[in-house]
C-alpha cells in the first residue's frame, strides 16, 4: 500500500494578503471570478478585494452564500459559474464556504482559491467538502481529486474576526494529533487513500505541540487585537498544519463523534471545532488513554474556552437516549470512526460520551 501525502498547490499567510487576490487569481491564468461569501463578510472585505483588482485584468462576479454547503447550493454555483464565464472560483469566509467553492470549482472544471476570513477550521487546505442536508445534518463527504489551487490567510482579517472562532479552530486542529495518532495504529487509510507518510504524522504531532504551546498566549493576544508571533503560529497550526495532517493522516472518532452530534438540534448553533473539541475527549476515553494526556487536554480546553461536557454544547437533560443518539449517528457506515484500533459498537462509543461528559463536570469542579 503506497504512503500518500496531498497539500494545496500554496499556502500564503501574512498581513494584508487579501488585497494580492489579483496576482493569484492571474497566477493561475484566470480573469473572471466567482467571488462567493456571505452578505456581511463581503462587507468586512469589499475595499480590499476592489482596491486589490483596480488596476488589473481581473473581473469578478460577487454572489451571496446561503448558508449551508449542500448539494442544492454547490450547483447553484456552479451553473451560475457556467453562466457567467467565470474561469475561476474564490470563495472568502468560514470552513462551509470553503467547501462549497471547492465543491462547485470542482464540478465546474475550474480552478479554486480559498481565503478564510477566520482560523476556525482545518477545511480550507483540503480536497475535502462536507455536504449537509438543508437542516443541518452532515449528508456526505465527497472527496476531491485536488485540493485548492491556492489559500490565502489574510492576518489582517483574521486578527478582526470574533476571537471565539479561532478559539474553535484549536479545538477542530485539537483532534489532529490524536486522530492521526489512532489511524496510524491501526494502519487505516487516509483521505486520499493510501497511508500516512512520516510527514504528515511529525505534521499532526506539530499541530498539537504548538496548541499547547502558543493557544492561550495567541488568546490573549487576540483579545487585544494583536498580531503577535503566537496568533501567527495558531493561525498556521489550525490551518494548514492541521489540514494536512487530518488528511494525509487520517480522521477518526473525534470528528465521528462531532457529525452524530449534528442529529441534536440543541448543538447545531455550536461552532465544528467546538464539537470536535468534546469529541477529542470522547475519543481519549475510548482509547484509555493515559490520565496525564487526558489531563492535559482537558485543562488546555478549559484554559481556552472549549467545551469539555454536552451541556456546554446545549444539552440540557445528558442520559442515555441522548448518548445512544449521537452514538448511532457517530457509528453509521463508513463513517471514520472504525479507523480507531478497537472494535466499535453503539453501546461501547455511548458509554464513552457519557464517560467523557462526567470527567469534564468532574474537572470544571
Amino acid at each position: 500500500m503506497a504512503r500518500i501525502l496531498i497539500s494545496p498547490g500554496k499556502y500564503v499567510q501574512g498581513k494584508g494578503e487579501l488585497g494580492n487576490l489579483n496576482s493569484h487569481i492571474e497566477g493561475l491564468g484566470c480573469k473572471k471570478a466567482l467571488v462567493l461569501a456571505t452578505d456581511s463578510g463581503y462587507k468586512r472585505v469589499k475595499d480590499v478585494v476592489e482596491n486589490g483588482i483596480k488596476n488589473s485584468d481581473v473581473d469578478i462576479v460577487v454572489e451571496y452564500f446561503n448558508r449551508e454547503c449542500t448539494t442544492a447550493e454547490i450547483n447553484r454555483l456552479k451553473d451560475l459559474a457556467v453562466k457567467n464565464n467565470c474561469d475561476i472560483i474564490v470563495g472568502i469566509g468560514g470552513g462551509k464556504i470553503a467547501d462549497t467553492a471547492k465543491a462547485a470549482a470542482y464540478y465546474a472544471k475550474v480552478p479554486v482559491i480559498v481565503v478564510p476570513t477566520t482560523a476556525s477550521t482545518d477545511a480550507p487546505c483540503s480536497a475535502l467538502s462536507v455536504i449537509y442536508t438543508e437542516q443541518g445534518v452532515v449528508e456526505r463527504y465527497l472527496f476531491l481529486p485536488s485540493n485548492p489551487n491556492v489559500v490565502i490567510m489574510d492576518t489582517d482579517v483574521i486578527v478582526n474576526s470574533p476571537v471565539k472562532l479561532t478559539v474553535a479552530g484549536m479545538g477542530d486542529a485539537l483532534a489532529t494529533y490524536f486522530e492521526a495518532r489512532a489511524c496510524v495504529a491501526s494502519s487505516s487509510l487516509n483521505c486520499p487513500g493510501g497511508l500516512a507518510t512520516s510527514a504528515a504524522m511529525s505534521m499532526s504531532e506539530l499541530c498539537f505541540k504548538t496548541l499547547m504551546n502558543e493557544g492561550v498566549k495567541a488568546k490573549i493576544a487576540l483579545e487585544a487585537k494583536s498580531c503577535t508571533q503566537a496568533v501567527e503560529n495558531i493561525i498556521e497550526a489550525n490551518t494548514l498544519m492541521s489540514g494536512l495532517g487530518f488528511e494525509s493522516a487520517g480522521l477518526a472518532a473525534a470528528h465521528a463523534i462531532h457529525n452524530g452530534m449534528t442529529a441534536l438540534d440543541e448543538t447545531h448553533e455550536f461552532l465544528h471545532g467546538e464539537k470536535v473539541a468534546f469529541g477529542t475527549l470522547v475519543q481519549l476515553v475510548l482509547e484509555n488513554a493515559p490520565l496525564e494526556e487526558m489531563e492535559m487536554v482537558i485543562a488546555f480546553c478549559i484554559e481556552v474556552g472549549l467545551p469539555v461536557t454536552l451541556g456546554q454544547l446545549g444539552v440540557k437533560d445528558v442520559n442515555r437516549e441522548v448518548a445512544m443518539k449521537v452514538a448511532d449517528l457517530a457509528c453509521a457506515e463508513g463513517e471514520t470512526i472504525y479507523n480507531m484500533p478497537m472494535p466499535i459498537t453503539v453501546e461501547k462509543v455511548a458509554d464513552a460520551i457519557l464517560a467523557a461528559d462526567n470527567m469534564g463536570k468532574f474537572y470544571l469542579g
